[in-house]
């Protein structure tokens, strides 16, 4: 090809060799035009066809990075998440990988989660040779959502299905307390129609593990005489009212300031938790969801009756009442089943069980909610928003 150099009154072509080596004696590049001293050229069409070559390849590198930054973007989401055992403090909200559905199970967008007491037990360790060492964790079991995604081997559900449950997780590996999770089909139910979405999310543990004791374990009909120790939490407040809607005579134990709200629930009687001796009476059906005065409480027992304890901490005692005279004290660690759920929502769509809320909190304020559960004087749930 020829060079072209640009002087101020001329231009000098000088030959050289094209790119197959041959001669060119004319010049291929325009010089029509000065700009500044220079002029614009128009280079050969081969080497004009490798040029936009190469920059079509550039153009494809640059959309294959962009399509991959997008990819794993949307295979992100937000979850509260803590990298050590200690004080709600260790909880941040971060990104982390979304949960995809295997085979049987689906994918759900959470709406809101409830922090429980046994939540805040296993962040802070108390519950560690369950819980392993293995890190970093999630938190949060009950939940309300939709169905987004369904896995192989699913066809008695669809997306966009509202539903609710809770996890049976305590490893850490999943945890509710984020924008997706993943659960087995068959261990969510739809979820009520008459109550908020946000709302329903306070009743699938509590809510089921009072049904199961109710139900099945302690076997309330009507007539009976039931006592709920701990009856303004998750699981009291549900128990107060399905004992109502089985028909049983309700006593509640709780702190004075909730007294109000066992009563409103159906509590035909209340008592201060901090007296367990001032507790009165004989009972069909003993509910104890605090744990700390399980020897008192197994007195009132009547001779032929049960009694059921829901904290964990109680499971020495219960141990224990195996070989003491005297009922035996049960313990019960419920889980979620469609069966169960179907039949809590219901109650709750019968206008027989209603959600108890405490307090509503962002998940950038999960830490909060944590702390606030280990003061153990719960009203209803505290409930975690999920955006």
């Amino acid at each position: 090809m020829r060079s072209i150099s640009a002087s101020r009154n001329r231009i000098r072509v000088r030959r050289t060799r094209t790119f197959s080596g041959e001669r060119d004696n004319s010049c291929s590049l325009s010089a029509s035009r000065r700009l500044g001293g220079f002029v614009t050229v128009t280079a050969p069409p081969r080497k004009q066809a490798l040029i936009a070559d190469s920059m079509t390849k550039k153009r494809q590198h640059v959309s294959d990075i962009r399509s991959s930054l997008n990819h794993a973007t949307s295979q992100l989401m937000r979850a509260a998440v803590y990298d050590r055992y200690g004080d709600p403090e260790v909880l941040s909200v971060r990104d982390v990988h979304r949960p995809q559905p295997g085979p049987r199970q689906v994918q759900v967008r959470v709406r809101a989660t409830a922090v429980n007491p046994v939540d805040a037990k296993i962040r802070s360790g108390a519950m560690k040779l369950m819980s392993g060492r293995r890190f970093p964790k999630r938190t949060g079991g009950e939940f309300s959502g939709e169905i987004t995604m369904l896995g192989s081997g699913v066809s008695d559900l669809a997306p966009g299905t509202q539903v609710w449950g809770f996890l049976g997780e305590v490893s850490g590996k999943a945890g509710s307390a984020a924008q997706y999770l993943v659960a087995d089909a068959s261990s969510i139910g739809p979820a009520p129609t008459t109550i908020d979405p946000v709302a329903a999310a306070a009743l699938p543990t509590g809510g089921v593990t009072a049904l199961l004791a109710l139900r099945d374990t302690l076997k309330v009909t009507p007539g009976h005489r039931l006592l709920v120790v701990g009856a303004s939490g998750g699981v009291g407040s549900a128990a107060i009212q399905l004992g109502v809607a089985f028909g049983a005579e309700v006593t509640a134990v709780s702190s004075p300031a909730n007294h109000d709200l066992c009563q409103h629930l159906g509590a035909t009687k209340v008592f201060d938790y901090a007296d367990p001796a001032a507790v009165s009476g004989r009972f069909d059906a003993i509910l104890d969801c605090h744990g700390t005065a399980l020897a008192t409480y197994r007195r009132l027992v009547r001779r032929g009756g049960r009694m059921l304890s829901t904290d964990p901490s109680g499971m020495k005692y219960a141990v224990l009442s195996t070989v003491l005279p005297g009922p035996r004290v049960r313990m019960i660690m419920a889980k979620s089943r469609r069966a169960d759920l179907v039949a809590l929502a219901e109650f709750v769509d019968s206008g027989r069980l209603q959600p108890v809320i405490d307090d509503v909190y962002a998940l950038d304020d999960i830490a909060k909610a944590h702390q606030l559960a280990e003061t153990g004087h719960a009203r209803g749930k505290r409930l975690v928003t999920i955006d």
